[in-house]
């Protein structure tokens, strides 16, 4: 029996892999949380699908997304990376990754990752009830407040469109279609941490 889902996946199997088992599922784990935001910065210009095929190399080449790692990369990791066909070469990208680490790090300190990003949200997810993907917006006034404080605290590449890309995947919104037999179940995993 066919599944109605999201559109977006088409046929493409990895897609459809992505769509079922890991978009909108609420991530509350940090260091998840940091790598997901990095690659949504990296896939700037670029489409997702280009991302996620690439996203072991990414892995790979960045040490699992290991923050503490990441803070101390030096030029000659730089240019190892730049040099790194299984990635996007791009400097500002990847020195945005370092940033990024030193910041997550500070973050950490002050209250963890994950508790300052879901705490936008007061903790729950937002549920849409989107009847077509024209309806998803790119941004809203809440992924510019966050991308406004992404950047204040040190992070770069996260934009609202990015920011909001970044919290449908990690769960902050639902925005599964309302008829995708996803949305339902994203909304009972919500509920759970609730």
């Amino acid at each position: 029996m066919n599944k109605t889902r999201c559109p977006w996946p088409a046929d493409d199997p990895l897609y459809i892999a992505y769509h079922d088992e890991e978009w909108g599922v609420p991530e509350y784990d940090d260091r998840a949380l940091y790598e997901k935001l990095i690659l949504d910065g990296f896939q700037a210009g670029l489409s997702w699908i280009t991302i996620l095929r690439k996203r072991e190399n990414f892995r790979a080449a960045f040490d699992q997304f290991d923050p503490p790692h990441i803070s101390r990369y030096d030029e000659k990791k730089i240019q190892a990376l730049l040099m790194d066909a299984g990635i996007i070469r791009h400097r500002g990208k990847i020195e945005a990754t370092i940033s990024g680490a030193q910041a997550y790090l500070t973050v950490m300190e002050q209250e963890g990752f994950s508790k300052y990003l879901w705490n936008f949200v007061d903790g729950r997810p937002i549920q849409n009830n989107l009847q077509r993907m024209g309806d998803a917006p790119a941004q809203t006034p809440l992924s510019l407040t966050i991308s406004k404080d992404l950047k204040q605290r040190g992070f770069k590449f996260c934009g609202p469109t990015i920011v909001y890309a970044f919290m449908q995947a990690v769960g902050m919104v639902n925005d599964h279609m309302a008829d995708c037999f996803r949305h339902g179940e994203c909304a009972k995993l919500a509920k759970k941490k609730g």
